[in-house]
């Protein structure tokens, strides 16, 4: 399985966390949830972190099965769309946004 990641470095207003996170949640995710191929999509709010590491406002993953799904969705319509809406997210952050992609792989954890 596939995950890309959009990283959010840097730092949301202050003051301005909530109506960030309400804008991601009303306005972002339901086109997110519409990228064709997507199995799953999880936003990740950055909470705490090491000492002296970059700050990670947010994180979108989201999961696909093959790269020929990533790249059916990343010149998808929606996409553009949702571009176009993280374009005024990005009026209540500083920093800047980048992706990553990953080759996923899963591994359970030892039973006790």
């Amino acid at each position: 399985m596939i995950i890309r990641y959009a990283l959010f470095e840097g730092e949301i207003h202050p003051g301005r966390e909530e109506e960030f996170r309400a804008f991601v949640r009303e306005r972002l995710v339901p086109l997110w949830t519409k990228f064709p191929g997507a199995e799953e999509i999880r936003v990740l709010d950055g909470m705490e972190r090491d000492e002296g590491a970059p700050v990670y406002a947010m994180a979108l993953a989201i999961r696909y099965p093959d790269m020929d799904a990533v790249n059916t969705a990343l010149s998808s319509d929606v996409r553009f769309e949702s571009r176009e809406i993280t374009g005024e997210l990005l009026r209540l952050f500083t920093g800047k946004v980048h992706h990553h992609v990953f080759q996923a792989n899963e591994y359970s954890p030892a039973a006790a």
